[in-house]
């Protein structure tokens, strides 16, 4: 047995023990759901095929979306249920090897979400000593607090749209609020703004339709595997964008000073009720949340590492709905993550399930230890 299968084994018969039951779920997976999921961005890293029908396969990039849909394809996506599982994955990574092991669980279906988001970075760290990794530190965030920050800014909906579909990406970010106060874009054209500037405030179904007949005219009827109604709907986003009416210089400001908050979770806290007080915004319940995760944390693993907490890190994937977090090997930061994880709600929903399932879960690279 090879060290990293070693350590495999080892990560899951840790989790076994702790309640977990593993699961397999097949390598070669639908490739829509991952690029519908997770954006056209990852087609570039996936492996790809097709079965005889033509419908486009990938080799599983991740584990967490094919256990989800094993649990929703098993009726049950009410049902608690806690899995655990390890094995290869496969991404086009640079300068590395597209085949690497990971290992992880995912924790479905349970209400006590604090205690829960607790559990599962303590288990995380249980699983990463009993490979001999000492030297950690923690990085946590909370997709919930800037909800409920760009909420409660009054924002139009479609800068609500692009701000979430940013969080995670501070420079991008930065870029947008810098876009929201009607600081120009670099490399912005005059002609690009003039279209934009014509369709800004028409009716959405007529400049839709003007946008899908021009497309139609120069013969276009996809780009990049978009179709000519979705490229239209993008050009009235852009249009929408391009208008800072309805958008004040305070809430840019309040947004920065949001996302600039950091340090040592218990501070971060009194940091963040001193926002909410001085911006009249409620965060009540998501801190409510991160105080009670704290708590449960107390007398874990988790009490003897570094954790710091920053409002800027989050995912970019629409599934994400609160705790996230990172660890690091703070003797090799430069590999990036050796676990990854977070509260992910809305995912089984988006998978088929009738309702908003609650889960958490997390990954470790195997690799990367």
């Amino acid at each position: 047995m090879s060290a990293a299968e070693d350590r495999l084994a080892k990560l899951i018969s840790l989790f076994e023990t702790r309640g977990h039951t593993r699961i397999d779920p097949p390598i070669l997976q639908p490739a829509d759901v991952f690029l519908d999921l997770t954006g056209e961005d990852i087609r570039r890293r996936l492996y790809l095929s097709a079965d005889q029908d033509g419908r486009d396969l990938c080799l599983r990039p991740d584990f967490t979306i094919p256990v989800c849909r094993a649990h929703v394809a098993e009726n049950k996506a009410e049902t608690a249920a806690r899995y655990c599982y390890g094995g290869p994955v496969f991404r086009q990574r640079p300068g590395g090897t597209g085949e690497f092991l990971q290992a992880g669980v995912e924790d479905i279906g349970r209400t006590d979400r604090a205690n829960a988001d607790a559990e599962v970075l303590a288990l995380a760290l249980d699983g990463l000593g009993e490979m001999g990794a000492d030297d950690l530190s923690v990085r946590i965030g909370d997709e919930a607090l800037f909800t409920a920050v760009i909420d409660g800014l009054g924002l139009p909906a479609v800068w609500k749209r692009r701000l979430r579909d940013l969080f995670g990406e501070r420079d991008q970010l930065d870029q947008a609020i810098s876009r929201m106060e009607g600081q120009a874009r670099d490399g912005e054209d005059g002609a690009r703004t003039g279209v934009l500037a014509a369709l800004e405030g028409s009716d959405p179904e007529a400049a839709q339709a003007i946008v899908e007949d021009l497309l139609s005219i120069a013969g276009i009827a996809t780009v990049g595997g978009r179709t000519a109604g979705e490229i239209a709907e993008r050009f009235l986003e852009q249009a929408a964008l391009s208008s800072r009416e309805g958008i004040a210089d305070e809430a840019a400001s309040t947004l920065k000073r949001f996302l600039d908050i950091s340090g040592a979770p218990d501070a971060a806290i009194e940091s963040l009720k001193a926002f909410s007080a001085d911006t009249g915004i409620d965060l009540a319940a998501p801190l409510s949340n991160f105080e009670a995760r704290l708590e449960a944390l107390d007398g874990t693993k988790a009490a003897s590492v570094p954790i710091s907490f920053s409002a800027d890190f989050g995912r970019r994937l629409d599934y994400y709905t609160g705790f996230v977090f990172e660890v690091h090997d703070a003797r090799n930061r430069d590999k990036g993550q050796i676990v990854g994880g977070g509260r992910y709600d809305r995912l089984l929903e988006l998978l088929g399930a009738s309702m908003s399932i609650p889960a958490v879960g997390f990954s470790i690279w195997l690799d990367r230890i």
